[in-house]
């Protein structure tokens, strides 16, 4: 289980092949990639994220230990961003492998989910009038955490 914080951009091909390539009994392996979305309106210039170091990452280390052992998965991957970025910039993966490929779709839902909703990150949107507005949590994505 590897769970990354960093403000550095990731390279998404070689951390599936990385992660992929070191997941032995696994039948399955799932990659999931957060892109930082124009928000409605097409006005934001710039997302903003903010964390406490020590806390998100026990926070995240955490979760992935939760769902290694929910799902008997043969191994977890977390990265996550902070900082400034842009429309189009790569946020977050998570990968899952297990022995069979149920476990490890739900694995990495169970994982989206959570960074969704729950992992410690505060996201401002930058406008680019100069404003900037807090992300606030989304119904919808609080209700997706039920089915866990």
């Amino acid at each position: 289980m590897r769970v990354v914080v960093q403000e550095a951009p990731f390279e998404f091909g070689a951390e599936a092949e990385r992660f992929a390539s070191g997941a032995s009994g696994a039948g399955a392996v799932v990659t999931f990639t957060g892109v930082v979305r124009e928000a409605d309106g097409g006005d934001m210039a710039m997302m903003e994220i903010e964390h406490y170091p020590g806390m998100t990452q026990k926070a995240l280390e955490k979760i992935a230990s939760d769902a290694m052992a929910r799902w008997d998965l043969t191994d977890a991957l977390v990265i996550h961003r902070y900082g400034r970025l842009l429309p189009g910039d790569q946020i977050m993966m998570v990968a899952t492998a297990s022995r069979h490929r149920v476990a490890a779709f739900e694995a990495a839902e169970y994982l989206m989910d959570y960074l969704k909703s729950r992992a410690p990150f505060w996201k401002k949107e930058i406008l680019r009038d100069g404003g900037a507005d807090w992300v606030a949590a989304k119904e919808a994505d609080e209700d997706a955490l039920t089915r866990w």
